[in-house]
Formats: C-alpha cells, structure tokens, sequence
C-alpha cells in the first residue's frame, strides 16, 4: 500500500507543467454545459459571473497563493467563461427561422454554395431576398433547398416554388440536434421544390455576399474541371477531398467507404490539412537548403512555416471553410506558429491551445461530432508521442538491413497511430453513428501510404495548377490513387462482419468517456491507466430497454418495436429520421408488411384490432367514423391534425394529436404495466433553447438583402 501511495506522489509531482493544459479542458466543459441545459440562461449573469471568477483568480495570482489554490479558481474561471461564452456565440448567432406549417411558397435569392446532395436531390444554400407571406424582419438569412435536376451554379439569382419549413429537430429524444446546428450556421430553413428553379431579377447584392459567392463560384468551377478530367465517379471524390463538394459523389463510394472506416478521408479535416501543410512545409524547406545563397542568409525552417501558414489558409478558402476544416486549420496554424517562435509545434500545450481558440470562436463546436473525435484522436496521438522510445542511432549497416529496419519502424508506428486514433475515437462513433468498422484499421493502414505520400499531394498541385491548365498530370495520378482506395474500401466494407451495429448509450456515458480518454493523454505515469475503464463507458454502460413505439416529429411518421426490428410505418417518408431512430436504439428498420394493413392516402391502420400503432398523417382531422376505425384497431393512435372531440371508442387509447406533437415533437412510448404508457418527448430532452423556437431575448436582425421598406409579398 505505501508503494501504491509513493508511485501516486510521484506521478502528481510529475504533473506540474500539465495542470495549465486542463484549462481548456475547463473552458470546454464550460461550453458542453451550457448547451447540455433546458432552459435559456441570461447573458448577463453568466458574463458578470465569468469576470468575477476570472478577478478572482488574478487576485490569488497577485497576492501569492498556494499554487493549487490558483490552479484551482484557474479551473474554475475557465468553466465560467465557456458558459459565458457559448451564451454570447448564441446571442450572436440569433437570426429568423422559418415557421412551422407554412403553405407552400414562393422564394426568390441567391445562390450562395451548392450544398451536399440529400436522400431527395441536389441541394443548394441560398440567401433569401425575398420570402412571399413572410415579413422582412421574419425571413431567414439561409435557405438550405432541394432542387429538381441539376444544381444552379453559385452566384445565380433564383426563384423557386415549395414547401418551407424550420430546420428539422431531433429524430427521437436525445438524438443529435441538426436544428441546434443549422441555427449556429445561419440556416433558418429548408425548402423543398415542387418545381423548377426559374432566373429571378434582383437588385444588386451587398459586397460580403458578392465575395462569398464569388470564392464559392471559383470553387464549384474547379470541382467541375476536376470532375471532367477525372470523370463523375473519380473526380466526384478527388473534388469531395479538394473543394469539399459532394455533389458526384455515388451512393454505393459513400457507403464503402463509410462500412470501411475510410469516410473520414471524404471530409476535409485535419488529415487534408496536415497532409498539404506538411507537403508544402517540407518542400519549401527542401528548396531553401537547394539554395546556398539563400540558406545562409535566412531559415529554411521559418521560410517552410510562413509557406504552410500560407498553404492551410489557401486549402482552407478552396475547401469552403467547413467547421473540420475550419478547426484543422487553427490547429496546423498554431503549430507553424509555433515553429515560427522556436517553439516544438507538436505538443500537448499546442494542441490545448488550438481546442481554446477553436472553443472560444465556435463553442458549438464541442457537441459536434467532428470537434470530438478529431481532438480526442490528436490528443491520443501526442500523447503516443510523447511516450514513443526515441530512435537510437544506428551504426554503419548495408542499405538493405537499414531498409528493411527503416521499414519495419514505420510499419510498426503507423500500426500504433491507427491504433490509438482508432481506439480514442470509438466512442464516438459508438454513441452518434451506431457502427464501427471492424477493419478499419487494415483499410486505414493499407490506404495511408497512399494518401499521405501521393494522393492529396497530387491533388494540392493539380487544384493549384488547373486554373492555368497544368494540372492534368497531377490530378490523373490523383484519380489512380483514389481508384485504389476506393477499391481498398470496397473491398474491406465486403467482408464478413464488416460493420457492427451498437445502440447509443445513455448521454451521460459520452462525457465520461471523453473525460477518460483526455486523462490518459494529459497524465503522466502510470496512473494514467486509471482511465480505461471511464474512456470504454459508451462500450460498456448497460443499454435500457428499447421503447416500445416511435412517433417522428409532427406525426407524419411512426414505427413500432417486433422482437430486435423496428416496423416502420411509412418507410419510404423522412427515411433519414426512421433509420437514426433505430439505429440509435439497436434496432432494425424494416417497411411495414402489405398484408394485415388498411393504409389509405392519409393513414395506415391495423386491419383487425388489437393492433400497436395507426397513424393519420393528413392535414385535415379524421372524421368521427375514422377516428372510431383507427382507435379500434390500435393501442396507439397519432393524429397530425388537431382533434375537437373522441369517440367513445378511444377510451383506454393513448391518443396523441397535432396540439401534443406541435408541443413535445418527436416521442418514444414505452409501456407501463398492463395499460399505461410511459412517454418521453424530444422536447422535453431538448429544452426551451434559441434553436428550439424558445428563450431567446435578441431581436433578429435584419437580413441585409432585404430593403428596409419592403412588406410581405
């Protein structure tokens, strides 16, 4: 026992140059809990409580307290100002969103970006200038719309006719919040077209969304050159890694790549962006040493760096600035910077530096998925780093055996790096994608040779040399690579078992697991062991039951439990929805049988009683003859209308209609006893939050396309 005590001392006495590295830690604890609350928090208290908190530590400072006391109010300042601060990102973010339930509508604006392809068709990210039935001060900034046919090219002026409505919300309680992120990304809405886009006539932009458009254009062009040079399905992925456009990507590319634990090579991430920082890096170093005159008059190294710094920015406009690669790129600017200052550019304190300015620009950025697994990966990685035994320098051998030894070192190092990168990001992909690739670490370890030495550098000089008709040789030597790896994916998704399914555990597993894998990157010693058992909760924390019925947001769809599969009432209808749902619960998606079912053109029902579920998704109510069938024959029944007045016959139903799912959304039934339900709405999980439709005080602001004297259409 006093061993055990000896090595714990030790290992807390070895800490101190590591407890500054849990302040970002702190700070993004601060962001995840304000957004994990379900009621809006007022921006001044929060501001007022993070000032005081960080005085308070500057106070201790000043005054010379105990290192640990510091250390402490430190921490706890920290949290104080991610709240603070992913308060304000919200306030700031305030703009329109789109009302629910809206008749279809007409919409006139600019193209901004083509967006990536949905289940429905191709999509496109327009500016709104002008919404018919909506006020200016009530029009969104961002449409997220589906178009018929082919997308229009940014910078286009449109007018299309169809259906608007919000962003969507949760597919079930707890499911991920895609309304919570179009809100941080201005998108107050998606149309959906029921006829061709048309040229519209629209006065003359402001000068930000003339640029945006402009870069945008300039980006679309290069995928499509990309594109013909390589044809739809090579170059559809080769512009997917360059531009970010996913337009010609095909479905069964995606579907491999994703079964093969490769879809992380599609999205442009810290991969692209260290991969074409370092090309870049290294080959300017390479040509500065090449040069005598100029290596002896200034440093290659530093000359490298400000190239890099130059190169990350440049991928980073061409890529369109997503969230990843936004992130990537402050992470590989920090560490030329830090190269620039003479400072080692990998460590733990560079990495804990890029996560505080990625939290302190975008604190929604610690709920998404992306933020989560590309920091725990990095983290695991440095931290392999820092314990990998150092080479010892060999003596004099014959090429071959220093080959071979070489050879065997990098093999070795890339089998440890997929390794843990695997390892530190599985939790995530248990809790929010449900699947893991059983061979991905064989598919990431056959195709990372490939990417890192030949295809993204291939692809960084033939996206810089195309515009001046250059880049044929590169981008056909890229396009090879990317028939191997799409080969290599399609090869492993094959195989037997290739993907496992796991349900979600509950949310609370998730931060304990991440809190988990950053103790054992940021501990030094072996107590850093301790934890294992918290990184694997999401693998090991016990799954509840199952619900028993699934009712989608709005009532427009629904499912019902059969032994491990889920029935789904309508399963060519917000597909999307049905499989996250089940997928997240463990469950099998299969369509409803065509026997045994009386399914009309507004509901689907039991044909005999006793059934689980009917469901009337029509806008207009059930008559009373209707509502009597539809109580008959189920347990549950769900009505998108409204409902005055029940049938006797529903007596002992759960009968749930428009005014329930217009205030809970989404709900998952389980039953209570013999004849009890026990519900739990999505709402319910998600609070009365800015992105929600609730607790917001700012005022929108003005879209700037819209003259200020312009009236409802």
């Amino acid at each position: 026992m006093a061993r055990l005590i000896d090595s714990l001392h030790h290992d807390v006495r070895t800490q101190a140059d590591r407890w500054p590295l849990w302040s970002s830690v702190c700070f993004g604890a601060g962001c995840a809990a304000y957004f994990a609350l379900r009621a809006e928090p007022g921006v001044w208290p929060l501001a007022i409580v993070a000032v005081g908190l960080f005085g308070a530590w500057l106070v201790g400072r000043a005054r010379g307290l105990p290192r640990t006391a510091t250390l402490f109010l430190l921490m706890v300042a920290c949290f104080g100002g991610g709240l603070a601060i992913a308060k304000l990102r919200a306030e700031a973010a305030a703009a329109p969103i789109a009302p629910m339930d809206m008749a279809p509508t007409q919409v006139e604006g600019w193209v901004m970006d083509v967006d990536s392809p949905g289940q429905n068709g191709a999509r496109v990210v327009v500016a709104p200038v002008r919404v018919r039935g909506l006020a200016p001060e009530a029009t969104p900034q961002r449409l997220r719309v589906t178009v018929k046919g082919a997308p229009p090219p940014p910078g286009a002026a449109i007018r299309v006719f169809g259906i608007l409505n919000p962003p969507p919300p949760p597919a079930g309680p707890g499911a991920y919040d895609f309304g919570r992120n179009a809100y941080f990304q201005g998108m107050g809405g998606t149309l959906f077209a029921l006829g061709p886009t048309r040229p519209a006539d629209l006065a003359r932009p402001p000068w930000r969304v003339r640029m945006a458009m402009r870069v945008n254009a300039m980006r679309y062009a290069l995928a499509e050159r990309i594109v013909a040079r390589l044809g739809e399905r090579t170059g559809g992925v080769a512009a997917a890694m360059t531009t970010g456009h996913e337009t010609w990507i095909q479905s069964p590319d995606l579907d491999a790549m994703r079964d093969s634990g490769l879809a992380h090579i599609l999205s442009i991430s810290g991969l692209h962006m260290a991969v074409v920082g370092g090309f870049v890096f290294f080959a300017v170093r390479l040509l500065v040493a090449a040069w005598p005159w100029l290596v002896l008059r200034t440093s290659g190294k530093k000359v490298a760096a400000v190239a890099g710094l130059i190169a990350v920015g440049t991928y980073l406009v061409i890529s369109g600035a997503p969230p990843p690669a936004e992130r990537a790129a402050v992470t590989a600017s920090i560490a030329f910077l830090a190269i620039l200052a003479d400072r080692q550019a990998v460590t733990m304190r560079a990495l804990a530096a890029a996560a505080f300015v990625v939290l302190l620009l975008r604190p929604e950025a610690v709920v998404t998925p992306g933020f989560q697994m590309s920091f725990a990966a990095t983290a695991a990685l440095v931290a392999l780093v820092e314990v990998w035994p150092r080479r010892i320098r060999e003596f004099a051998a014959p090429w071959p055996i220093v080959a071979v030894q070489r050879f065997g070192r990098w093999l070795l190092a890339a089998c440890a790096a997929s390794l843990v990168a695997g390892m530190a990001t599985g939790p995530f992909a248990m809790q929010h994608f449900n699947r893991t690739a059983v061979y991905g670490l064989i598919a990431n370890l056959a195709t990372a040779p490939l990417a890192d030495f030949i295809m993204m550098p291939a692809l960084a000089l033939g996206a810089a040399l195309e515009p001046l008709g250059l880049g044929a040789p590169f981008l056909w030597l890229a396009g090879k690579s990317v028939e191997v790896m799409l080969a290599i994916g399609h090869w492993a998704a094959g195989l037997p078992g290739a993907v496992q399914a796991i349900p979600s555990a509950p949310a609370a597993a998730l931060p304990v697991a991440f809190l988990g894998i950053l103790f054992m990157c940021l501990w030094r010693g072996r107590w850093r062991w301790l934890g294992l058992p918290f990184a694997a909760a999401v693998l090991i924390w016990p799954r509840p039951a199952p619900p028993d019925v699934w009712i989608g947001d709005g009532g427009a769809n629904g499912a019902f439990r059969q032994g491990e599969q889920a029935v789904v009432m309508r399963p060519e209808v917000r597909r999307f929805a049905s499989d996250l749902w089940s997928r997240r619960r463990g469950l099998e998606a299969v369509g409803r049988p065509s026997e045994g079912w009386s399914c009309k053109r507004s509901f689907c029902a039991p044909e005999h009683e006793g059934g689980v579920l009917a469901l009337w998704w029509g806008k207009a109510a059930p008559g009373a003859e209707q509502m009597d069938q539809l109580c008959r024959s189920a347990e549950v029944v769900s009505v998108r209308a409204v409902i005055a007045a029940l049938p006797p016959s529903c007596e002992g139903r759960l009968v749930l209609d428009g005014a329930d799912h217009a205030r809970g959304g989404s709900v998952e039934l389980w039953r209570d006893g013999a004849d009890g339900w026990r519900a739990l709405w999505a709402a319910e999980v998600r609070g009365r939050r800015p992105w929600s439709g609730g607790g917001s005080n700012s005022a929108h602001p003005l879209n700037p396309l819209i003259p200020a004297d312009a009236g409802i259409q």
